[in-house]
């Protein structure tokens, strides 16, 4: 019997060698062979930031109103078991490897990657444990991600912006284009972004699916006391009948920290007004939720001094988000950067977007095939104009030495990639 580690390394491997293989064909079939026919409502979470956070609101709303809800994320930061949670409880290693073993028997000669035994799992599970609702965070684009196989009864689409570039192309419109593939005709997509890509905006039109775009169909306002309000109401143009009209007021600041994160919360809520006939909830529920919500790695603050974050920015669009989160922090004497990226990203993008939040730079390669090494960080900051760097071996190493040399009054950002932010963690 292979422990889940063993399927791990098997699926690292297995397929195309481990590369990213986009389509729906092979994990298609595999899931009509299964029978992996959702009967609760699927909401499909995709965007190029802000996925994770709006799937986190969502999880703990439908937990706070009483309902069994099944959470597909990715990737993950600790452990594997924390891309399938149960009412945001990560499920066991042997209920992982108990679907992956189902879904090896029903595969056949169909060949599948990584994410695709990650995808049919989740929802294998999710159908067993009787979940009432499936919340499914999209890991790459859309049209041709493995969680487009299910039909969205809500889609939302965050916000555009430039990322994956070789698979998504090189311009936000193409993006759109494949970020709107998870949108299903006469159900209700929430889109982020106002105004949002004419490609989007086109392909909700043509196949029939409701657009609600935020600042037109829904909106919030922050009020005094930590409060803030959220608008539902749908216009003609969404395809949503004006009954739905509702105002959630007196709202708690999430515990989720950066001001981005109302945007996210607001695509949520809208998610819950589209789905309130069929999951009803009730505004204590919301309360409760937005104070409860955790989603380790997004603008994560740590307790006590120095004042250290972790937050895995690894696009220039995450960094701008990143950079106005410090901005709005109190002074500090000496601000550190913990940093390390993918050599696939625009590293150049991010650096200059955040350059003058720090003093001085601790970076470390991350010893991953798509790796950066230090030498090469090292010489993107000094073209940047950044020349207090400091070079480690690995991040626990860079970030331990931040530690020791930062004094209580300082700040510490640990960033650049969901791995840098692993590694840190793992030294807590």
């Amino acid at each position: 019997m292979k422990t889940l580690n063993d399927w791990l390394s098997h699926l690292e491997t297995a397929h195309s060698a481990g590369l990213i293989d986009m389509g729906l064909a092979r994990a298609g079939e595999v899931k009509n062979t299964m029978r992996l026919e959702p009967q609760c409502p699927v909401i499909v979470v995709a965007g190029t930031n802000g996925k994770g956070s709006v799937c986190a609101f969502l999880t703990q709303i439908y937990k706070q109103a009483g309902f069994k809800v099944g959470t597909l994320t990715s990737p993950h930061l600790l452990r594997y078991n924390e891309r399938i949670c149960i009412s945001g409880e990560p499920v066991s290693d042997e209920a992982i490897t108990a679907a992956f073993e189902r879904i090896e028997a029903a595969r056949g000669s169909v060949s599948l990657t990584y994410f695709e035994f990650n995808t049919l799992a989740a929802v294998d599970i999710f159908m067993r444990e009787n979940v009432d609702v499936m919340v499914l965070e999209v890991g790459l684009g859309g049209r041709l991600d493995a969680v487009n196989i299910f039909d969205a009864d809500c889609a939302v689409v965050t916000g555009v912006d430039l990322d994956h570039q070789s698979f998504l192309g090189d311009t936000v419109e193409a993006a759109a284009h494949e970020k709107a593939g998870v949108f299903r005709s006469g159900k209700p997509a929430v889109c982020g972004q106002n105004p949002p890509p004419e490609p989007l905006r086109r392909h909700a039109e043509n196949i029939g699916a409701d657009l609600l775009l935020a600042k037109r169909d829904f909106d919030f306002s922050r009020m005094e006391q930590q409060q803030w309000s959220f608008h539902f109401h749908p216009t003609a143009a969404s395809g949503l009948s004006d009954g739905l009209k509702r105002n959630r007021n007196a709202l708690p600041i999430p515990a989720l920290r950066g001001a981005y994160q109302l945007g996210n919360a607001a695509c949520a809520l809208a998610v819950i007004e589209c789905l309130n006939p069929r999951l009803p909830v009730d505004i204590g529920s919301i309360k409760r939720a937005l104070l409860l919500v955790h989603n380790p790695g997004r603008f994560q603050v740590l307790p006590g001094r120095p004042l250290t974050i972790l937050d895995v920015a690894h696009n220039p669009h995450a960094a701008r988000a990143l950079r106005q989160s410090l901005i709005a922090l109190p002074f500090a004497e000496k601000r550190t950067a913990v940093f390390s990226i993918l050599a696939d990203k625009d590293s150049d993008g991010v650096i200059d977007t955040v350059k003058d939040q720090f003093d001085q730079w601790y970076i470390a390669p991350l010893h991953l095939p798509r790796g950066m090494s230090a030498a090469e960080i090292k010489q993107k900051l000094n073209h940047h104009g950044i020349t207090s760097v400091q070079s480690f071996e690995n991040i626990q190493t860079a970030y331990q030495a931040a530690l020791a040399q930062a004094g209580e009054n300082d700040r510490i950002t640990v960033f650049g990639s969901f791995h840098t932010v692993a590694e840190a963690m793992a030294t807590l």
